[in-house]
């Protein structure tokens, strides 16, 4: 087989990884799962559809996310590059998939529920290859980098769906040109492919995977299954927090500020921005202080966020919201994989899918119970209450895993 000259560079410089890894994480998570919420307030009006049906759609892509992160578990960190190469293809397809006029509401729960799956594997297996290239006295640093990824796909989604609106575009030429920005993000992935050797032949069943899944699962946890259970529990209901404001901000916007009907977008655009922010400014101090002690302090100011557009309903409470969401949650998740990868980095594939299911479970409820609260009147305030408490609960628990590890890091 011919291999084009193009596709034989091979980049390995760590800072070029990692911003690599920033574009697949902005084609994956920016795109694939929250171009949806910068694009909601339109899907709800060309498409004539209620809140609890755009909840459902939010929580079809969450409980895709959930097999994703399950998938990862299961992949060999041998075979983690050709699995993304798979995956972050199978989110830019997903993409462009809603594109297509006329598309029945099943088909949107099934595109929506399939680039779930695709982000949550490629999100796991960007970061494992992408953090196993960085050295330990740059990881720190770079890891910021590469999820700061999050924050920039949020901000060019705002961006594009503002740029394109304004033009009298509807959602499906936003999700077009997305899907063909996102395209370059497989020959870069190509550039940094490891160096692959060949492996010997092994007949697999399902019987033998599971057992060798359980004996992995085993060799993982054992010896941390109280820090491994604390983290992820507390991660679960990180995700359950802040995805009532990562899904329905612009439209508690479009509710409120309807004098401006851009607000929505210029709100979603604030928390990408502070999202892209976030991540060296957290990544600097928990260089400092440690993730752990950077990680309270991030649940602490989220969970303060969530109650700020019930203590100012108009624009300084959304705002405010935007900002905090867009400093937080990106360095929540950053913190949180780094934590786990750092349990026992040899089954990092396997942990930080652990963690990313624990995590989508809180995310695929978050939605159904927030349209469950809004009711009839779609007013959110109860919502970002429950989302509130639980954020403060996952805060305890991370005081918990912190007490516990400190005396062996001692």
């Amino acid at each position: 087989m011919i291999i084009p000259n193009f596709m034989r560079v091979k980049i390995t410089n760590e800072a070029a990884i990692a911003f690599i890894g920033l574009y697949c994480m902005a084609v994956v998570m920016g795109f694939g799962r929250f171009l949806f919420t910068a694009t909601l307030p339109d899907i709800i009006s060309q498409l004539n559809l209620t809140t609890q049906t755009a909840g459902a759609l939010a929580s079809v892509n969450y409980i895709g996310y959930f097999f994703g992160a399950l998938i990862a578990m299961f992949v060999p960190q041998r075979l983690t590059w050709q699995s993304l190469m798979f995956w972050a293809l199978t989110s830019i397809i997903t993409t462009s998939l809603l594109a297509i006029p006329n598309l029945s509401l099943w088909a949107w729960y099934l595109i929506r529920g399939i680039a779930g799956v695709a982000s949550g594997v490629a999100m796991i297996l960007s970061s494992s290859l992408v953090l196993g290239y960085l050295s330990a006295p740059r990881r720190s640093v770079l890891s910021s980098v590469h999820y700061a990824g999050i924050g920039t796909g949020i901000s060019a989604s705002a961006i594009l769906t503002w740029s394109l609106l304004s033009l009298d575009y509807y959602f499906d030429k936003i999700w077009l040109t997305a899907a063909l920005i996102s395209l370059p993000v497989m020959l870069l992935l190509i550039a940094i492919r490891p160096q692959l050797s060949i492996q010997p032949t092994t007949k697999l069943s399902i019987y033998n995977t599971y057992v060798n899944f359980k004996r992995a699962l085993y060799d993982a946890i054992s010896g941390h299954g109280r820090s491994v259970a604390l983290l992820c529990a507390s991660y679960a209901l990180a995700g359950f927090g802040y995805i009532t404001s990562a899904t329905f901000l612009p439209v508690m916007a479009t509710q409120r500020l309807t004098e401006n009907t851009s607000a929505g977008l210029l709100i979603w655009l604030t928390v990408g921005i502070f999202a892209m922010l976030s991540n060296p400014l957290w990544g600097a101090l928990a260089k400092r202080i440690g993730e752990s002690q950077t990680l309270i302090g991030l649940t602490i100011l989220q969970a303060l966020g969530m109650l700020l557009p019930i203590i100012f309903p108009a624009a300084f409470g959304l705002y405010g919201n935007a900002v905090i969401l867009g400093l937080t949650f990106a360095g929540i998740v950053s913190m949180t994989l780094v934590l786990i990868k750092n349990i026992n980095p040899e089954y990092s594939n396997l942990l930080m899918g652990v963690a990313t299911l624990a995590y989508s479970v809180g995310q695929f409820l978050g939605p159904l119970v927030t349209v469950w609260l809004a009711g009839q009147s779609d007013n959110f305030n109860l919502g970002l209450i429950v989302a509130a408490a639980g954020l403060v609960i996952s805060l305890l628990l991370l005081i918990w895993f912190y007490r516990q590890l400190k005396p062996r890091s001692a």
